[in-house]
């Protein structure tokens, strides 16, 4: 069975409710409604937590936990346009990353893109991109369309200004950046939490492969391929 989030199922309790004075009222006792003068009354009571041992719910509370689990249980489909679809892609980095948009955006396949550039001024900064994460956040066409550079930024998963010597590390929506003296930078896939080992004189961790692409857009491109495998 897969995992599912522990809270979004506590919540599945709060769909017999069709409003939030239903879930008051669901509080209510008998001896409220004999003693009190108005069910607003014994809802206000149930609602400042005289009613349960536990927790008692606000509104907006309530109404936000009850569209979690909606939005969990029957998800809203969202489209997707495919960024490099029927363009001429002239350069490797365009075409490799062109093969691995669509297995990106449908979660099979969760690509670490690592990136090294220098700008005309000599100035250069390098990182890794979580491509599935950065498909959602970036418009990619302009890249296949060659009409702007994807770099690293300081919120992604990872990043080194080499003039400044800036250095930030982020975790992104499928990896987790693990840090060790030992074996250095690291990345734990959020889903299966197997390991993607980033440095090149060890092997890249199971499911995973690495690829170096040559290219005239980037001074350095490699890509870390990991074939996500649920934990059941």
């Amino acid at each position: 069975m897969v995992e599912t989030n522990p809270q979004i199922e506590a919540d599945r309790r709060l769909l017999k409710f069709d409003a939030y004075e239903d879930y008051l009222d669901s509080m209510v006792t008998g001896l409220d409604k004999c003693l009190l003068p108005n069910r607003l009354i014994a809802r206000k009571i149930a609602e400042l937590g005289y009613r349960t041992c536990g927790e008692t719910l606000s509104r907006e509370q309530f109404e936000r936990r009850r569209a979690a689990v909606i939005n969990y249980l029957h998800p809203t489909y969202k489209p997707y346009s495919m960024a490099s679809t029927g363009l001429l892609l002239a350069d490797p980095a365009q075409r490799e990353l062109a093969l691995r948009e669509r297995p990106n955006r449908i979660g099979i396949l969760t690509t670490i893109v690592f990136l090294r550039h220098s700008n005309s001024m000599g100035s250069e900064i390098s990182g890794y991109i979580d491509y599935a994460d950065q498909l959602k956040k970036r418009d990619w066409n302009h890249f296949f369309k060659r009409q702007m550079l994807i770099l690293p930024k300081p919120t992604d998963l990872g990043y080194y200004h080499w003039k400044t010597n800036q250095t930030r590390t982020n975790d992104s929506e499928n990896y987790k950046v693990l840090t060790t003296t030992e074996k250095g930078l690291q990345f734990q896939n959020r889903f299966d939490r197997k390991i993607i080992i980033v440095d090149p004189c060890s092997e890249p961790g199971q499911n995973t492969t690495r690829k170096r692409v040559p290219s005239q857009m980037y001074t350095h491109m490699i890509l870390f391929d990991h074939i996500v495998r649920q934990r059941i």
